[in-house]
């Protein structure tokens, strides 16, 4: 618990303060973008091929984090796949599964600091590299008051050109919510930041009260070398849940996503090994 002050007894002086959270892996269990390729396949955004490809990047996310290289070819991949993609077409899938697909996975741990620092009067604000199509929702379903997310040019034609406006990632990020400080009167030394990720240590260096969630190897040494807290998430819940009183989901729930997660788990190794095997023929 963070033993904050609530607002109302704040003096008005005081300057005003916000925290920043990273989303995937950090808010919620998985990659925000990758968690709807089934959606954009029924919808007729992708081929089948193209989500056993997405399994395997989640599967790989999953188990050991995503370094520099690994997110540009991340994403550089999705930049092509996401070509003539109709905009609203995309926003009306996430709307349609958002509950379904982000409110299991939100961790429990982070909703509740997400409360925490509303109760003390700070700003929340989503920082994510994912694209703000998915990322806005997300937001508002967690009662973010501001998003930053990645930014894709939209052609006369309503759909996605495949080229990157605004690209939300490592000192991007750190700049972004600089420039809000500017224009939100935040001061940056009463801030928090979560991560999971050394790519996002500008971000994490840019406030007073930087935070590792769940941090990759690299993070995870830099936060014991310069004394960062380090916190663990582990409990994801559905927020309707956490309500009605309940930290833990039910039985079922737990082995339903057990199962699915060892689905995604098979597609991605089953086409990783096939393209091992074009590969060596």
């Amino acid at each position: 618990m963070l033993g904050v002050v609530e607002n109302h007894s704040l003096p008005h002086s005081m300057p005003r303060t916000a925290a920043f959270f990273d989303l995937d892996k950090t808010v919620i269990a998985k990659s925000s973008t990758l968690t709807f390729s089934k959606s954009f396949y029924q919808g007729g955004l992708i081929n089948r091929r193209a989500v056993l490809r997405t399994a395997y990047a989640q599967f790989v996310f999953l188990a050991g984090g995503a370094d520099h290289d690994q997110m540009e070819r991340m994403r550089e991949y999705l930049s092509a796949l996401c070509r003539g993609w109709n905009v609203q077409l995309v926003k009306e899938l996430v709307a349609e599964t958002l509950h379904d697909l982000i409110d299991p996975i939100i961790y429990d741990e982070a909703a509740s600091l997400i409360e925490e620092h509303h109760t003390a009067g700070r700003d929340v604000v989503i920082v994510s590299t994912s694209g703000a199509e998915v990322v806005e929702p997300i937001g508002e379903l967690l009662g973010a008051d501001r998003v930053v997310a990645t930014r894709m040019i939209v052609g006369d034609d309503g759909c996605f050109t495949g080229e990157v406006e605004y690209y939300a990632y490592g000192p991007t990020k750190a700049a972004a919510i600089r420039e809000l400080a500017g224009s939100e009167s935040y001061d940056l030394s009463g801030c928090y930041a979560y991560s999971d990720s050394a790519t996002d240590l500008p971000m994490l260096e840019a406030v007073g009260h930087p935070h590792a969630v769940n941090p990759d190897r690299a993070l995870r040494r830099e936060a014991l070398t310069r004394g960062w807290p380090i916190l663990d998430f582990h409990r994801p819940v559905r927020l309707k849940q956490r309500i009605r009183g309940f930290s833990v989901p039910p039985r079922p729930a737990l082995v339903a996503a057990a199962a699915v997660g060892a689905a995604a788990a098979t597609a991605g190794l089953v086409w990783y090994a096939s393209r091992r095997r074009s590969a060596a023929a």
